[in-house]
């Protein structure tokens, strides 16, 4: 797994624990590595969530969907991002979210309880990862918090600018370029994809907006 320690000595999972000791850590912890294929779900609704998730390479997404079949993007995952902490900590006995591959990956699977319930005292890192754990499911509410902050607006329009606008804040400059194509997009603001199209197309002819694939540039400020 030495291939992975530069991703792994940056993820906030194993913030403050030497990198020599990574691989001591892992072995402890038997960690297991996996590899994806795009679609590929690692964790489907329903299944037990009992454990934490490390992104190694490529991309992953957190999906919900409802009774009629529409699926809604929750979070994008880049390497060094974890998922499924927060329902493995709550104890909760089914997912209720998938997580499945972007595009090829390879994840890190971690039981929880080898991490809450240390297995010895030779074990000193144990301590330092469940703080970091706790860091890490606070400020995944915040994110959540953000997306609620998004899909509570009333319109597409006011939906898309509100993401739009954190965005630019998030990455400090008024051209960034955003994790999703434009079906992810409507997916993630839970609107139609056509409707999404549309008020794009509006807001560029407004110049509002400068938008080309992924890239998107605030031109001027508007009131939501």
């Amino acid at each position: 797994m030495r291939e992975y320690f530069d991703i792994l000595s940056a993820c906030p999972l194993f913030q403050g624990i030497d990198r020599q000791k990574l691989g001591t850590a892992l072995d402890c912890l038997r960690a297991r590595v996996f590899s994806l294929t795009r679609g590929e779900a690692v964790l489907s609704e329903g299944d037990p969530a009992n454990f934490v998730g490390i992104v190694l390479t490529g991309r992953l997404q957190i999906l919900r969907t409802d009774f009629f079949g529409n699926r809604s993007i929750l979070a994008h995952l880049v390497p060094g991002e974890l998922f499924g902490e927060s329902f493995a900590c709550a104890g909760v006995k089914e997912a209720p979210v998938t997580v499945a591959a972007a595009e090829a990956a390879r994840v890190m699977l971690i039981d929880c309880q080898q991490i809450t319930e240390p297995s010895g005292s030779q074990c000193q890192f144990h301590q330092q990862m469940i703080w970091n754990l706790l860091r890490i499911v606070a400020a995944k509410n915040l994110v959540f918090h953000q997306k609620i902050e998004v899909t509570s607006k009333r319109t597409t329009r006011e939906k898309l600018m509100t993401y739009l606008m954190l965005q630019a804040k998030r990455q400090g400059s008024l051209e960034f370029e955003i994790p999703y194509d434009r079906q992810e997009l409507a997916d993630y603001l839970e609107v139609d994809r056509s409707g999404l199209s549309v008020e794009i197309g509006k807001l560029r002819r407004q110049g509002v907006i400068e938008a080309n694939r992924s890239r998107f540039r605030l031109c001027k400020p508007i009131e939501i």
